[in-house]
């Protein structure tokens, strides 16, 4: 418990502008009829699926709904992709398929390594996509290919998560309130 509290408390000023730069960019986007498409394996999966919850249905105001989607929520597109290319490109296929320029694609991975995530940065890149990846303290190569990346101070997979869910939260929380005063 003591490492998941010095953790978030490690949270430096780099993240914060990180973080309010998000905001900025999804608030943007919002308004403009974009997309939010989300993206991550595992626990950042069902993270994935969580802030897409909560911008659809809402975070604390009741609203109307915005346009995210966790590109894991398809299994019938996951296991045919996986199946008939590689689960590699299980989230490309999903961007060139739904992704649009000016979108964005928020791509978790505590690693920064998920080959799967990777490749559908590549490809929402370039579509004119807007790149948000939110992982662990390395970055690995996910941090190198966004436009904004969120990088929590820990090689710890658990306390990295239990970040990006805290992250996301103040993420949803803000843009909600300026987006519906």
């Amino acid at each position: 418990m003591k490492k998941s509290i010095e953790t978030k408390l490690s949270i430096n000023r780099e993240i914060k502008l990180n973080i309010l730069k998000s905001i900025d960019l999804i608030v943007t986007a919002f308004e403009n009829k974009n997309k939010l498409i989300i993206c991550g394996n595992g626990g950042s999966a069902a993270d994935s699926q969580h802030i897409a919850a909560e911008f659809v249905s809402k975070f604390l105001i009741d609203r109307k709904a915005l346009f995210a989607l966790a590109l894991n929520c398809n299994t019938s597109s996951l296991t045919a992709i996986s199946n008939d290319y590689n689960y590699d490109y299980s989230y490309s296929r999903q961007v060139e398929a739904f992704g649009t320029k000016n979108d964005i694609l928020w791509g978790i991975s505590t690693s920064g390594n998920s080959k799967n995530v990777l490749n559908a940065v590549e490809v929402a890149k370039s579509k004119g996509m807007s790149i948000i990846g939110m992982t662990g303290n390395q970055g690995g190569k996910l941090a190198a290919l966004c436009d904004i990346a969120i990088r929590v101070p820990s090689d710890h997979t658990p306390n990295i998560q239990e970040c990006h869910i805290m992250i996301a939260h103040i993420i949803c929380e803000i843009v909600e309130a300026r987006l519906f005063k």
